[in-house]
């Protein structure tokens, strides 16, 4: 073999090793609740040591995350807003749907507490106090699943905050409660993302608990992937729901609490409004 071939050849072994040591991209629509919570940063470094897949993680509300299946610029999502959820499913926007934990929402506010929601009987009644009290609510107001939540408490409370009242913010539930804090006003948030910034806040949790608060979270593919796309995104909607990233889900813990609920083994699972019965009774 000559010199020239012979160095044509290492050039050709050198290229396919390269090659064999990419790591694929999958890009996967999140909420800001469940990127704000630490959770994903804490997790998908296993995930892509063990797979040679990076995730690039888009965090936006779930209404945003469901809009970039829809347009094909996410492989799959991991949203909690079952009524937006149920409708993709109807529409073909999203297939091989499945829950795979839940925690849950809760209300907090300022430590005087003037509404006393803190005495209230349900989440709607802890509403229904605060708009009567004429105490400033903050609100999301970004077409999140906690956003929409919020407004189904509102209009079962039948009543709402007067309009200088409710404060939109348009952002994720980091820089809510951030407002909510300066505002010393109430909001609702899921419970990891207020655990993870609970030490920087003057807020307390007020009121929690209840079906209605009850928060889950499902992962789903955008459909028509093909080849190499489908692969990778099969195998981290598995890898969450069932495989190595159960564990990990499991011992993610904010300030000495879990973050979030396996949802339990056996259990319905592939529906927007299956529940994680009887576990739910065992939530916070």
């Amino acid at each position: 073999m000559t010199k020239a071939i012979r160095a044509v050849a290492l050039v050709l072994l050198t290229a396919a090793a390269a090659c064999r040591s990419q790591t694929q991209v999958i890009r996967m629509a999140t909420t800001t609740s469940v990127e704000n919570s630490g959770l994903l940063a804490a997790i998908l470094p296993a995930f892509s040591a063990q797979t040679r897949i990076t995730v690039d993680v888009l965090a936006v509300g779930s209404g945003q995350a469901l809009n970039l299946i829809q347009r094909g610029d996410a492989a799959l999502a991991l949203t909690h807003d079952p009524a937006r959820e149920a409708a993709a499913l109807t529409g073909r926007v999203i297939t091989g749907y499945r829950k795979i934990m839940f925690n849950d929402f809760v209300i907090v506010g300022p430590q005087a507490d003037r509404a006393h929601t803190a005495q209230a009987v349900d989440a709607v009644d802890a509403l229904t106090r605060i708009a009567a009290a004429d105490a400033t609510f903050v609100s999301r107001g970004d077409s999140s699943g906690t956003h929409a939540r919020e407004q189904e408490l509102w209009a079962l409370a039948k009543r709402r905050p007067a309009p200088h009242r409710l404060l939109e913010t348009g952002q994720g539930m980091g820089g809510t409660l951030r407002v909510a804090n300066e505002k010393d006003a109430y909001t609702l948030s899921d419970r990891a993302t207020f655990e993870q910034f609970r030490t920087s806040l003057r807020l307390t949790l007020l009121f929690e608990g209840g079906s209605s608060l009850l928060n889950t979270y499902a992962v789903f593919l955008r459909p028509g992937l093909t080849g190499a796309d489908r692969a990778a995104a099969e195998t981290l909607a598995g890898w969450l729901a069932d495989g190595a990233g159960r564990p990990l889900i499991a011992g993610y813990a904010i300030n000495g609490h879990p973050a979030f609920n396996l949802w339990p083994s056996g259990t319905p699972r592939e529906s927007p409004a299956d529940l994680p019965l009887p576990a739910v009774a065992h939530a916070r």
